[in-house]
């Protein structure tokens, strides 16, 4: 990759949060509850943001409160209720292969709202990805759900929009403040939707807690700590190739524990996706020059 030993710590650093998120499919389906997507999303992120704001006591002050309802909105509410949604009306392999997408739509978010032109190399590298998590994860045996594909292809847009306007307004506080804001107004967000669409569980497992709580420590909290951490100090559009390590985890986890299999096209295609991440680091250093 020829970076330097700081941007690739932080590209390393950053690459964390995807690689937590590729367990999302196999928690989710493994551990926790049916039928209810928007109140699991809602669980996995208002408990910890609760948590996180008690313990720092610091609330948004001035535009930053119309702000946090934007960024809380599009990188947590949206973003979690899509993601659920597409991940239980969806093999995980569509699912990821949809929402695959997302490097190309921040590539054309950054060049409209960061004026970041995009390069010959940053769409070759996103249609790569692209192709790539396709090989990967789609079969034959996949089934095509409209209002899941519909669900994962937002998601990916949502959180794309979210990445790049976290890179354009620049957090006034620490990390873990800005984290606790956007996870804590995203729950509260889903909650009540949550609630009157689909009611509460029925019941909850040991099981189920187990899942939720490794999703909101792990999957959420530190997460997106990582992930806002790695868009200030990478570009946006170099933190969104990142993106595309979770299909490959997901796979992965599937075969690894799900007695999936893990074909040579798959093979194949853990090879282009990781060719297009180091693509879109290579487009990210020429863009900018080194750290």
């Amino acid at each position: 990759m020829n970076a330097s030993p700081p941007r690739l710590f932080n590209i390393l650093l950053t690459a964390l949060a995807p690689i937590s998120w590729g367990t999302t499919y196999v928690v989710a389906t493994e551990l926790l509850p049916s039928g209810h997507p928007l109140l699991v999303a809602a669980l996995r992120t208002l408990p910890i943001g609760l948590v996180l704001i008690l313990s720092l006591r610091q609330l948004p002050q001035g535009i930053w409160w119309w702000r946090m309802l934007i960024l809380g909105g599009l990188n947590i509410g949206l973003f979690q209720a899509l993601l659920f949604v597409a991940a239980y009306r969806l093999p995980g392999g569509v699912a990821a292969t949809a929402g695959s997408i997302q490097p190309l739509l921040v590539v054309l978010f950054a060049w409209q709202l960061l004026g970041e032109k995009p390069s010959p190399r940053s769409i070759l590298g996103a249609i790569t990805g692209l192709i790539g998590v396709g090989l990967l994860v789609l079969g034959p045996e996949a089934r095509l759900d409209s209002v899941g594909i519909v669900a994962a292809i937002a998601s990916a847009a949502t959180m794309g929009l979210g990445t790049v306007l976290v890179k354009r307004w620049q957090s006034p506080v620490s990390l873990m403040v800005f984290t606790a804001w956007q996870l804590t107004v995203g729950g509260f967000m889903l909650l009540p939707i949550a609630l009157i669409v689909e009611g509460p569980f029925e019941q909850i497992t040991g099981t189920n807690l187990l899942g939720f709580l490794y999703l909101g420590l792990i999957g959420t909290g530190l997460a997106y700590a990582l992930w806002f951490r790695g868009i200030s100090k990478l570009n946006a559009t170099a933190a969104s190739y990142l993106g595309l390590l979770s299909p490959v985890v997901a796979t992965l986890l599937g075969y690894l524990f799900l007695q999936q299999t893990l074909t040579s096209i798959q093979l194949l295609g853990v090879v282009v996706v990781l060719s297009s991440v180091l693509l879109g680091q290579q487009t990210f250093r020429r863009s900018s020059g080194a750290d």
